[in-house]
């Protein structure tokens, strides 16, 4: 006899791999569409809204990246909004402002995007902007050196807080020489180096068709939007030759670090590597971090904050990875705290890998993590940066609906063999302040 938990698993499974299930409903007013360049386009039409957003999105970003060219992606992006063939820096924020919007890009982990938001009548206006962008950036050499230094400034930034040095450093030992290792906005070591040249390299390889999708979202008719990107990109490259992931990590074997620094508050760190979005128990990992650190009734809050006052703030981050994600929980402290924290810590998440969760505890989380995502999609910006990042990645426009049904479905015994599968051999990175 098939068990309800083997149901319940094989549901999730099947809602993640994208095979939809009887309850599942498309969202009304969104539309895919394939031009015959191989770009994708993607509209959802929000007639309550006035304004409408474009999220053009590429399948480009650190995760593609060798320590050596380490950041490229964010630096191709931030100079391509410096200056195109027909304007300047300064011709495209005014341009952008007279149509009553703004234009902006950047390059991530997993994709890189030039968004921006118009008035609704002036829509077309707004992807004219995102296309010229796209098709024609000119690479001045004083805005790179500019973008260079604001980027070099923003790297130095990152190494100087404590929490996001430590964070890096926990990264660093979980996934070795992976590029999920270092952050998306990338390394000094190559940020320092790079130069035109490798931007228009860069450029050139990434900026083709089947690796674009742009998502439109507002007062807009889906036929009109089609319609018009068909030109506008229609000069696109078509398809290049493929491009080779990295290699999955290998697994950590636990480590533990200790960084002085000088810092008010000490930085607990525990992390572990976790599935990727395909994976059939991300859901249930998602669940299991919102049991220990989602809001103020997670076990970390009460346990370490409420009931022993070992923390100042906590909680646990997980992203949305197609290679392994992180699961990572981490806490500030008072430095003569550090020790009992650490140690409250691990017992935290060694007492979820062997005892059951409750029915409301369950629900609680569930619903922390269903409303928080459905809090992060409620404007237009949002919607169009999930439907072009899902869709680019491969996951799917409609990933986040298949993921909502999927959270919904997860059971308490997912959560513990997800807590049994992942939270072994934890790595630890702690940051003191040096001894007086």
């Amino acid at each position: 006899m098939t068990s309800r938990v083997s149901l319940a698993r094989l549901g999730l499974a099947l809602a993640l791999v994208g095979i939809p299930s009887a309850a599942a409903a498309q969202p009304p007013g969104i539309t895919r569409h394939l031009l015959p360049n191989g770009m994708t386009v993607i509209v959802r039409e929000n007639p309550a809204a006035p304004v409408v957003t474009a999220s053009l999105q590429v399948r480009a970003g650190s995760r593609f990246e060798t320590p050596e060219m380490a950041g490229i992606t964010n630096f191709l992006l931030r100079t391509m909004i410096r200056g195109t063939s027909r304007r300047s820096a300064t011709e495209l924020a005014e341009a952008a402002e007279e149509i009553g919007g703004n234009l902006d890009a950047s390059g991530e982990v997993e994709s890189a995007e030039i968004r921006g938001e118009a008035l609704a009548r002036h829509w077309e206006g707004l992807l004219g902007l995102i296309a010229e962008v796209a098709l024609e950036p000119s690479f001045p050499g004083e805005e790179i050196e500019r973008e260079r230094r604001l980027i070099l400034s923003q790297i130095k930034t990152r190494a100087e807080t404590p929490f996001t040095l430590s964070l890096d450093a926990l990264l660093r030992e979980l996934y070795g020489s992976h590029p999920y290792a270092w952050p998306g906005v990338g390394l000094a070591s190559a940020v320092g180096r790079l130069g035109r040249g490798e931007l228009v390299a860069r450029y050139r390889a990434v900026f083709r068709a089947e690796r674009m999708v742009l998502a439109v979202s507002g007062q807009v008719s889906h036929e009109r939007v089609v319609r018009i990107s068909e030109r506008l990109f229609a000069k696109l490259p078509r398809p290049g030759t493929g491009e080779v992931g990295a290699a999955a990590p290998t697994t950590p074997v636990g480590a533990r670090r200790v960084l002085e620094r000088p810092a008010q508050q000490a930085q607990v760190l525990v992390g572990y590597l976790g599935p990727g979005l395909s994976d059939p128990a991300y859901p249930a990992v998602r669940v299991l971090g919102a049991v220990l650190g989602g809001g103020m009734a997670g076990r970390l809050f009460v346990e370490l904050r409420e009931k022993r006052g070992l923390a100042y703030a906590l909680g646990v981050l997980i992203p949305f990875r197609t290679g392994p994600s992180f699961f990572v929980t981490h806490l500030g402290t008072a430095p003569e705290n550090s020790a009992a924290a650490e140690a409250g810590l691990l017992a935290e998440l060694e007492r979820i890998r062997q005892a059951s969760v409750g029915r409301e505890e369950l629900a609680r989380a569930k619903a922390y993590l269903l409303g928080n995502f459905a809090l992060d999609r409620r404007t237009n910006a949002r919607q169009a940066w999930y439907l072009a990042f899902f869709e680019v990645i491969g996951a799917g426009w409609d990933f986040p609906e298949r993921y909502a049904q999927a959270l919904d479905a997860v059971t308490a015994a997912d959560v513990e063999a997800a807590a049994r599968r992942f939270l072994i051999h934890p790595t630890i990175v702690v940051l003191l302040p040096p001894a007086r």
